[in-house]
């Protein structure tokens, strides 16, 4: 059995929303106990990641190493169609991915303790955002 379900999420700029509660509700809505979330964006500049949930200073902390991954405005860039952050959101978004997989368990996301689903905007500007949502069972 499989469901899916797009969801539009809009992001506030670079940073992080946290989409656990969006995800776990397509989860219920399947109606699949055992299997599998996939979580993937459709987008090139954003991410998708599992992280802590508990303490905002690690997401924090995970946007100062990317701009040390790659920096906004760095002259070896070649591409900067849409501005200063064009490149840096691409290269961001290949380090960091693009799809999480997640244990469904008794209808239920099987997340530790401390995790949740985040999508990560890498681009300055606020962007609407969708996100395939894939249960699996």
């Amino acid at each position: 059995m499989t469901h899916q379900q797009t969801l539009e999420i809009r992001t506030r700029g670079r940073g992080t929303t946290e989409i656990t509660a969006e995800v776990a509700r397509v989860v219920r809505a399947s109606g699949i106990a055992t299997g599998a979330a996939q979580v993937f964006v459709q987008h090139t500049s954003c991410s998708v990641m599992i992280t802590e949930n508990a303490d905002p200073a690690v997401r924090r902390d995970l946007e100062t190493l990317a701009q040390h991954w790659a920096p906004d405005r760095d002259p070896a860039y070649r591409h900067d169609t849409e501005g200063d952050d064009d490149m840096a959101a691409h290269a961001r978004s290949v380090l960091s991915g693009s799809s999480v997989s997640v244990p469904v368990g008794n209808g239920k996301l099987l997340l530790g303790t401390w995790q949740g689903i985040f999508l990560w905007e890498h681009r300055t500007e606020a962007h609407p955002r969708r996100i395939v949502v894939t249960v699996i069972g």
